[in-house]
């Protein structure tokens, strides 16, 4: 892989300040397509800071994959296409792989209070990776 090759890029909108009880960010994510060995290009993941708060994804282009996991490690996934919608619960890990030949690019709302908690993930790890099988994303056990 080029080491300046981008993998993913975020834009936000936060028209209140970070914390705020009440408010409301939106972002949009765009994953280019790409692998790394048998693994798709996919975005750090997190729980959140405030852990019992929940998000929503929509697909706008592009198609992915969803990954969520929970505190104890369970993992499960769906499929991202345009116009789907996806409840992201609280105290649930989550990240996005793209696994098409295009951009897959994502929107996503979630409360201003949330926060991010990218350390547990990079501490744990997440108990799954979406690797390329038979020309098919799948889902295995790190």
């Amino acid at each position: 892989m080029v080491q300046d090759q981008p993998v993913y890029e975020v834009e936000c909108y936060l028209p209140v300040k970070e914390g705020k009880k009440g408010g409301l960010f939106w972002g949009v994510t765009r994953i280019y397509p790409g692998k790394v060995g048998k693994e798709y290009f996919m975005t750090r993941g997190h729980f959140h800071a405030e852990a019992d708060t929940a998000e929503f994804y929509f697909g706008i282009s592009g198609e992915g994959v969803l990954i969520y996991m929970d505190e104890e490690g369970n993992s499960w996934a769906e499929n991202m296409h345009p116009n789907s919608l996806h409840y992201i619960a609280g105290c649930i890990a989550h990240r996005v792989a793209n696994t098409g030949t295009e951009p897959l690019v994502f929107g996503a709302c979630w409360p201003s209070d949330a926060g991010h908690d990218y350390e547990t993930i990079n501490k744990k790890g997440f108990s799954t990776r979406l690797m390329e099988e038979d020309e098919r994303p799948v889902l295995t056990k790190s």
